[in-house]
């Protein structure tokens, strides 16, 4: 869930990325400051062993990253997708080769796992920001229900569920999974 952190008035971007970091992360969307929620078990798990998934197929030909809780500022937006994308081309990068601390990009694919308690319009909000903005793919995951749905650029959403198979960034195209394959993750037998 989100809530709103109530401030007198609107501040700007620039006052918002001055603020310490919270935990769990806040966002920042049209001036107002909202709180994400703590994970739970079944989020931080998908999160975690997902990641992990595409980075075992993305990072060792060097076609793409996903970072967990990664600040992406934008388009006058400061948000914090649970897993954010990005083709290896577009990681930000010091003259020395190594990671920047701060993402000014839109990721390629933009992922959010929705919590029991938690709206989805927001989030849902925030997956169509991307998009607006040159995302290549969202998805939200609902780990209750057991659906994907899926956001492509001016496309309808899709929800996908048991065996269909769920889209990935072209570059990534080794990594086949049905939504049963995702929400297999959640298994620790």
């Amino acid at each position: 869930m989100l809530t709103s952190i109530q401030s007198p008035s609107k501040i700007s971007l620039e006052e918002f990325l001055l603020i310490p970091e919270t935990k769990p992360a806040s966002e920042y969307v049209d001036g107002q400051i909202y709180q994400k929620s703590m994970p739970q078990g079944k989020h931080s798990t998908l999160q975690t062993r997902f990641g992990n998934r595409i980075n075992q197929v993305g990072e060792p030909q060097k076609l793409a990253f996903a970072f967990s809780e990664l600040r992406c500022t934008f388009g006058g937006r400061s948000i914090v997708p649970d897993i954010a994308v990005f083709e290896w081309s577009r990681i930000l990068l010091n003259a020395n080769g190594e990671i920047e601390n701060r993402f000014k990009i839109v990721p390629d694919w933009t992922i959010e796992i929705l919590l029991p308690d938690q709206n989805p319009t927001r989030v849902i909000n925030n997956i169509l920001f991307c998009l607006n903005h040159g995302a290549k793919l969202g998805w939200l995951i609902d780990p209750e229900e057991k659906l994907v749905l899926v956001f492509k650029p001016q496309q309808q959403p899709e929800g996908k569920e048991g065996e269909d198979i769920l889209p990935v960034l072209d570059v990534l195209s080794d990594l086949q999974l049905s939504a049963d394959d995702l929400f297999g993750l959640l298994s620790f037998n």
